[in-house]
């Protein structure tokens, strides 16, 4: 029987989705026949997935006989790409936290949110955290943080669910569109450390971590180490270090590249192939994605290939938000739109700025492809300032969807930025020369525009237009 070649098969997404995929991953013509016996031809006191006794949370809803060709996933959620194996994907993986049902606190939230990206052609990778506390607007459910985007799918029983609302919830804050997600709960992601050794981690201070369940807190020493699942999983999810949740978002990225490089440098392909059966059936419990077999082999023989050096990592952080408190008491992260899709950027287009198209073009052709929708307001008391700015920022580039008169009288000129465009921001503020505090970033996906901006005296004054 054929067996592909191990170094080729082990990608970024094996990290969260599990021990499972891995061995499908390892073993594509062996998984497949041992599909038999996944699908209740198995020895004696095999258990079908998602037993309602499950402990690790409330009872999923079953999946169908594993077929190799169909998305792990019931039907109803969220439909499969059709990918066809060369062009940039996107994967959103969920890592739940069950102790919410467990504990009496409703259906689960998202416990963390990591985008992927690979891009085939250009062999490059790349990942960005996304912080729970992150105050969005959850489409057709209003403001809130986005770690409860899941909950409220599930509670509201959206069209797709809690998964299909929370793709939707950070496809409008970031911009772009998700191909694929992988969701997982905290149970399953100690299996799967644990069934590989564990994970070596360079731990670069001491932090004292809280394992799940009845274990007592242990405090980690600065050094390389390795970690079991539940250390592991403690070490992914602590927040008791001076960047709180930003620290916490960086040490997950950091465990999932050590789960790679575990993966890749040891062989573990004879123990998970002869454990094929019992891994997915232990682990499908928690794991759920809308990636066929198929594709998840394609991604790995391509995932496989790419070298640390040539996957970006970053966490949306401090110059992307502004620290704030809801009404209701709780500590949010306000986002900055135009930061945010700068971020995104250099994961999802590491390439861009060594582009010899995009170097040599200029800001105006930029905004031109941005589209963003501009209202301009006069705040003066000069006549026909509006159109006179509007024909100048026109010739620009610039998409003026709006002219009119402001509710008042501006000594300086002002800019509400509302869902992000940062090329024709930057030119707003390098044309009109915006004082950085009259920028303000009211973060709204359901406005009509874009960017609202109020010409003040300054700019009157300042003789330029035409």
């Amino acid at each position: 029987m054929r067996k592909t070649p191990a170094r080729g098969l082990i990608l970024l997404l094996i990290a969260f989705v599990g021990a499972a995929v891995i061995t499908a991953l390892l073993a594509y013509d062996t998984v497949r026949d041992l599909v038999a016996v996944w699908n209740g031809a198995g020895p004696a006191g095999f258990i079908p997935v998602d037993s309602p006794d499950d402990p690790a949370g409330p009872p999923l809803t079953p999946l169908p006989p594993f077929d190799p060709d169909s998305p792990i996933q019931p039907a109803g959620f969220p439909t499969p790409y059709p990918w066809d194996g060369s062009e940039r994907v996107t994967v959103l993986v969920m890592g739940l936290d069950y102790r919410d049902w467990s504990e009496g606190n409703g259906l689960a939230r998202t416990d963390s949110l990591i985008l992927l990206t690979l891009d085939p052609e250009k062999g490059t990778a790349g990942m960005l955290s996304i912080p729970r506390d992150l105050w969005v607007n959850i489409p057709g459910y209003g403001y809130a943080k986005i770690n409860t985007a899941f909950q409220t799918g599930e509670i509201n029983r959206h069209a797709s669910g809690g998964i299909g609302l929370t793709i939707e919830t950070v496809e409008q804050l970031l911009g772009i569109d998700i191909h694929f997600y992988a969701q997982v709960d905290f149970d399953t992601f100690v299996t799967m450390v644990d069934e590989i050794g564990g994970v070596k981690l360079n731990v670069p201070e001491e932090i004292e971590v809280d394992p799940l369940g009845d274990a007592p807190p242990k405090t980690l020493q600065p050094g390389i180490q390795t970690l079991p699942g539940s250390l592991a999983l403690a070490y992914a999810r602590a927040r008791n270090t001076p960047g709180g949740d930003f620290d916490r978002a960086a040490r997950q990225q950091q465990v999932i590249l050590a789960i790679r490089d575990r993966v890749l440098s040891f062989d573990l392909i004879p123990t998970l192939i002869s454990r094929a059966p019992a891994l997915y059936q232990d682990l499908s419990r928690g794991v759920r994605t809308n990636l066929t077999l198929d594709q998840i082999v394609k991604l790995g023989l391509i995932a496989g290939q790419i070298p640390p050096d040539s996957i970006s990592r970053a966490v949306i952080g401090e110059p992307q938000v502004t620290f704030d408190w809801s009404l209701d008491g709780q500590f949010i992260l306000i986002p900055i739109p135009d930061q945010i899709r700068l971020l995104r950027d250099e994961i999802f287009t590491p390439d861009a700025a060594a582009s010899p198209v995009t170097a040599n073009m200029s800001l105006s052709q930029l905004v031109l492809e941005e589209s963003a929708r501009v209202a301009i307001l006069n705040g003066t008391t000069t006549p026909g300032l509006a159109a006179l700015t509007t024909e100048l920022l026109t010739d620009l580039g610039v998409f003026v969807t709006t002219t009119d008169n402001a509710d008042g009288l501006y000594a300086e000129s002002t800019i509400f930025d509302y869902t992000g465009k940062p090329h024709t921001l930057q030119l707003l503020i390098e044309r009109l020369n915006i004082n950085p505090a009259r920028i303000f970033h009211s973060y709204d996906p359901s406005s009509s525009i874009d960017i609202e901006l109020i010409l003040g005296n300054d700019w009157a004054a300042s003789g330029v237009t035409p």
